[in-house]
């Protein structure tokens, strides 16, 4: 049996108004980045956008982080589903270590097609978070290595490392961090999600010895 949906957030109990109101906020939100780019979408600017008052909006999300912490959380629910039940080699039926690489391959480009969004989710002033969205991957890392059977110990330490290459705010920060004429994050040959995803291929293909 595949691991469970873990969500991002805490699951919402709403009237059928509030939950216009979330789904007409998120459009919104998606609909500023998309043309004014994450770091100009305020919590203000949502609000005279969604036709909505500003305090509806500190209501539903609390902090401008909160906005983009629940456009993760809609995506995180999407890309788990895709993991749990869409097709192989990334969904089940597969072989287990071509699963393991199919899933790094596509968690990276979740990310760093995601990373403008998954950066304004941290808390300006608050501490860094460990990952960016729930701990979906090492559980399901987990799984896939015991289903492989490949004879390897302490399988718990090994899903927290393999788990943190692909998790969390180093990986957000290298397309902020890159140098000009650096890789970028596009889908060339050599941009940084191909550089990134091929050594996660190698890696998984050298534990399992292939």
């Amino acid at each position: 049996m595949d691991s469970p949906l873990v969500p991002f957030g805490r699951p919402p109990t709403e009237r059928a108004d509030a939950a216009r109101n979330r789904e007409v906020l998120l459009c919104t939100a998606r609909a500023m980045i998309a043309e004014v780019g994450a770091d100009h979408v305020t919590m203000d600017g949502l609000a005279e956008r969604a036709g909505l008052g500003k305090g509806t909006v500190f209501r539903r999300f609390g902090t401008r982080a909160g906005i983009f912490r629940a456009l993760l959380d809609a995506e995180e629910q999407r890309f788990q589903c895709q993991v749990l039940s869409g097709p192989p080699p990334l969904g089940p039926g597969g072989d287990p270590v071509d699963r393991l690489v199919a899933y790094g391959r596509a968690r990276t480009r979740f990310l760093l097609e995601r990373h403008d969004i998954a950066r304004a989710a941290f808390e300006r002033k608050g501490p860094v978070p460990p990952a960016v969205g729930p701990n979906f991957s090492r559980p399901h890392i987990r799984m896939l290595l015991g289903q492989a059977a490949l004879g390897l110990p302490d399988l718990d330490t090994l899903s927290l490392q393999l788990a943190s290459a692909l998790e969390g705010p180093a990986l957000l920060f290298l397309v902020a961090d890159q140098p000009p004429g650096g890789p970028s994050a596009g889908c060339g040959d050599n941009d940084l999600g191909t550089l990134l995803a091929d050594g996660w291929q190698t890696l998984v293909e050298r534990i399992a010895r292939r």
